[in-house]
């Protein structure tokens, strides 16, 4: 059991479970835009995405105690300078018009941790995490896709990376509700601007408007639609039950893990309905 358990933090700690969350969305504009991407891009996405969700999170501490680093954190700083390197190695095999891309919301990656203006980073500007992390999350898993097979960008795409962004918004609120009482004052995170509950609620809209916009798309697609509806009802429902006292992994592996199923539930409906 102490094996499964190191092994298990270890998953979350080291991003990999996240990573496989962004690598989910992907896949779901994949499929969505029936998009044949190369090989290399999802192995792009996951390791580019561990590199930068790791230095997001250890960096500073890193910086701090490099010379008595724990096991693990030094293990994750290992794993993390390895996937840099894939990263790096298939980064080569992609357009540069991939790379201008996920350049882009790199640098918004980079800004979120390093101080810009200060000595504050765009995690410290009030009002700004949430938001950031959900443009950084919405354009690596629906503009990146699209641009490596040079898809012309239409309104439908445009409704999509919309969607992302308030369906990554949400994702975002549980982990708001759980900081609730380690936050600084000067966040000004939801929850401490509107509420715990008013924010619950200000997120069950949010899915309400991502479902309406999903009807403005052409054409409409019915297994996108037929797996969107019980990921909104799932992810309602942790919102919904979310607090401060609940266990860390209840955030960082079940709702963090709703990409996952999502993309599980897509796949399974689309082999009725492609």
């Amino acid at each position: 059991m102490k094996l499964f358990a190191r092994v298990f933090q270890f998953y979350i700690n080291s991003s990999i479970h996240v990573s496989l969350a962004v690598i989910a969305l992907v896949g779901i504009t994949v499929f969505e835009f029936d998009l044949k991407v190369p090989t290399a891009l999802w192995f792009f996405v996951f390791f580019g995405s561990i590199t930068g969700y790791n230095f997001v999170k250890y960096a500073r501490i890193a910086g701090l105690h490099h010379r008595s680093l724990t096991n693990s954190l030094r293990s994750i700083q290992i794993f993390s300078f390895l996937s840099f390197a894939v990263f790096l190695y298939v980064a080569f095999m992609l357009s540069y018009k991939v790379w201008w891309v996920t350049l882009c919301f790199g640098l918004l990656t980079v800004f979120y941790a390093v101080p810009l203006l200060k000595n504050k980073n765009l995690r410290n500007l009030s009002g700004l995490k949430i938001f950031v992390v959900a443009v950084v999350w919405s354009g690596l898993t629906v503009w990146v896709p699209l641009v490596s097979v040079n898809s012309e960008i239409d309104l439908t795409q445009w409704i999509t990376f919309v969607q992302r962004i308030l369906f990554v918004v949400v994702l975002i609120l549980p982990f708001e509700i759980r900081d609730l009482p380690y936050d600084k004052k000067e966040l000004k995170t939801l929850p401490q601007k509107i509420g715990v509950n008013n924010t619950k609620w200000l997120g069950c809209v949010l899915l309400l408007v991502l479902l309406v916009l999903e009807f403005f798309k052409q054409p409409a697609a019915v297994a996108y639609l037929l797996s969107l509806l019980p990921t909104l009802l799932l992810t309602s429902g942790l919102l919904l039950f979310a607090t401060s006292k609940r266990s860390r992994y209840y955030a960082s592996f079940w709702v963090e893990g709703i990409p996952i199923l999502w993309c599980l539930i897509y796949l399974i409906v689309g082999k009725f309905f492609l």
